[in-house]
């Protein structure tokens, strides 16, 4: 067989069908099979060429999606004009709108640790980076100039993204309902004042409003599916 000329557009190709399925049928009901039988002149051979695997394809997926976000980031560091806390606060804000929370309502993949294990473990490994690559860096620049008070940046900075991407995000930690929702984020808010961060004005923060937004109606979401699966429907 020919080599490929124009290896992106094929890259490109298995994502579109691999997104088109996880939001249509849901990850875990989304097979390789089902990506290759979706691809018109690729054979199976072409597509474990390019991912290994369906977890590949699905942080591939994301990570596309995500590009947007990652541009917003650098541009907010490289924003002189901004405070340390200013930038936190930016990068948090764009983070909070980014795609993730509507991709994972749409694609719904195990919300059980075990069965998403690797999920789990590349969001844990992504935490730490964008923890080390953008939060600690600003964090300093916050102590720098008196905007921040924390003491230590780095485990800051660690402590702030595994919380939020991964104990807050119940996804990989499912809810029981909105008012256990509430208590998370007033306590996550809590947690990083002590640390010297004031990601809002903590002593006025109403944490109901974070019911409202994208990752709050994923947390809804997953609060449904669990009192359905407690009714006597069988777990995936």
């Amino acid at each position: 067989m020919a080599r490929n000329k124009y290896p992106e557009e094929t890259v490109k190709k298995i994502l579109d069908a691999a997104e088109q399925l996880f939001a249509e049928r849901g990850y875990e009901h989304t097979t390789m099979a089902d990506i290759v039988a979706g691809l018109e002149g690729l054979t199976k051979g072409a597509v474990y060429h390019h991912f290994k695997s369906k977890e590949d394809i699905f942080e591939a997926v994301f990570e596309r999606a995500n590009r947007s976000v990652v541009t917003r980031a650098e541009e907010i560091l490289a924003d002189s004009s901004l405070t340390g806390l200013e930038k936190l606060r930016a990068l948090d804000e764009s983070s909070a709108a980014g795609p993730s929370a509507d991709m994972l309502r749409a694609m719904r993949p195990s919300s059980d640790p075990i069965a998403s294990s690797r999920l789990l473990a590349r969001e844990y490994l992504d935490a730490l980076d964008v923890a080390h690559r953008y939060v600690e860096p600003v964090i300093r620049e916050g102590v720098a100039d008196g905007t921040v008070t924390s003491e230590y940046p780095r485990e800051t900075a660690e402590v702030m993204l595994l919380l939020a991407n991964l104990w807050m995000v119940p996804l990989y930690h499912p809810l029981a309902d909105k008012a256990e929702f509430e208590r998370r984020a007033a306590v996550l808010v809590r947690v990083m004042h002590a640390l010297g961060v004031d990601l809002v004005d903590w002593e006025s923060f109403d944490p109901a409003r974070m019911w409202d937004d994208s990752w709050g109606e994923l947390a809804r979401d997953l609060v449904g599916k669990g009192a359905a699966e407690d009714g006597g429907d069988s777990p995936r």
